[in-house]
């Protein structure tokens, strides 16, 4: 399935999840790497198996296979990093901010791609799982890279419109079934 398709796909309630889509896609905002990379760690965040197939076609074309290798990382890391930060953060004793994480994370540190860009889809995906202790990490890391606030917002756009398409996607699969 490509982009379009799943554009296609969408429900006429959905028309500006659509638009948003394409108009993300073609966006120059962000460099190829660091769009569709965005687009993919999302995408897998979303948990939509027709989301996931439609990006990741896209994304395959796009980026190197250590990119589309890293993006596939980026959403699985911070799956548990924001899990495990969010809790710290939440949680009503102060004794778990001071804990050791004891979790292996050494993909962060190398990537196998620029580490800005890395950074920025975790970014993205920890916007998605409202890990906001993760999102203001991240966030302070690709400023201090020279990232603009533009390119910081377009990855959210991006994060944002994916998880409205999964969303739509799976309800309406629910829905039919």
């Amino acid at each position: 399935m490509s982009l379009e398709a799943l554009r296609e796909q969408l429900p006429d309630y959905a028309k500006d999840i659509k638009l948003n889509l394409g108009n993300l896609a073609s966006e120059d905002i962000l460099d190829e790497q660091k769009r569709w990379g965005t687009f993919l760690s999302c995408a897998i965040t979303g948990r939509s198996p027709d989301v996931i197939k439609a990006i990741a076609a896209e994304a395959e074309s796009r980026l190197s296979p250590e990119a589309v290798r890293a993006a596939k990382a980026a959403a699985g890391i911070m799956a548990m990093n924001n899990v495990f930060y969010r809790f710290g953060h939440e949680a009503g004793n102060e004794v778990y901010k001071t804990m050791p994480a004891k979790l292996r994370m050494t993909i962060i540190g190398n990537p196998g791609v620029d580490k800005v860009d890395f950074e920025l889809w975790s970014l993205a995906v920890s916007s998605i799982n409202g890990c906001f202790m993760c999102v203001d990490s991240h966030e302070a890391i690709v400023r201090k890279a020279g990232v603009t606030s533009e390119q910081i917002q377009a990855a959210v756009r991006i994060a944002a419109v994916v998880q409205a398409a999964s969303t739509i996607i799976e309800g309406e699969k629910a829905l039919a079934g």
